[in-house]
This record gives C-alpha cells, structure tokens and sequence, in this order.
C-alpha cells in the first residue's frame, strides 16, 4: 500500500484559495482553531440572510454540506461597531476543501485505473 500526498491550494490563512468568499465587507473568514466566518451588521436578519447565502455556495463548491461546529452571536452597542456579530464556527477541513479534493482525486485515480 503506498501513500500518496494531496496537495491543497491555500491562501494565506489556511482556507481553499477557491472557496467563496463572504460577499459584503464586513463579513470575514477568521483564522483557527473553530475558524469562525463572521457576518456583522446592524440588521440580525440581513447578517442572517447573508449567512445562509454564504452557506449555499459553500456547500454547492464543497459539494456536501459544511460541518457548522457552532453559531455563536454577540451583540456589540460600541459605537461605530456593528450591532449584530453572527459568527459560524466552521470544520477548519471544509474551509480547506479537503473534502472537495479527496473526492476529486479518488474520482481521478479511479478512472485512471
């Protein structure tokens, strides 16, 4: 049995570099270890909607679903700051594409063979 090595595209922060990003600006992927995606907006629904967006086109680029470990949200009435901090806690792996790539390369090695 030999083993062979996957090679994953990242970016700097540890995600896939082709994993959809969140849309608006105010909204990130975090760094380690739950990598929180974070969606902050004066409007819980707009951050909401936002969230559930991000988690379609993450799960249409995935191809399964995201494992959401958690959803943790703060509230913040700093001024300036956003009101609502909606934070998905992420399987670091999914953000990382593993899934997506060992699919990819076992449908790969399968039809060489």
């Amino acid at each position: 049995m030999s083993e062979e090595t996957i090679q994953l595209e990242l970016n700097d922060s540890g995600v896939a570099v082709d994993l959809p990003m969140p849309s608006n600006r105010r909204d990130k992927v975090q760094e380690v270890p739950y990598r929180p995606v974070e969606f902050s907006d004066d409007d819980l629904p707009s951050a909401l909607e936002r969230a559930a967006i991000w988690l379609r086109q993450t799960q249409d680029w995935l191809g399964e679903a995201v494992d959401v470990l958690a959803v943790h949200l703060d509230y913040d009435d700093t001024k300036g700051s956003p009101y609502y901090n909606l934070k998905l806690l992420c399987n670091e792996e999914d953000l990382a594409g593993v899934p997506k790539i060992v699919r990819e390369h076992s449908s790969s090695t399968t039809t060489d063979e």
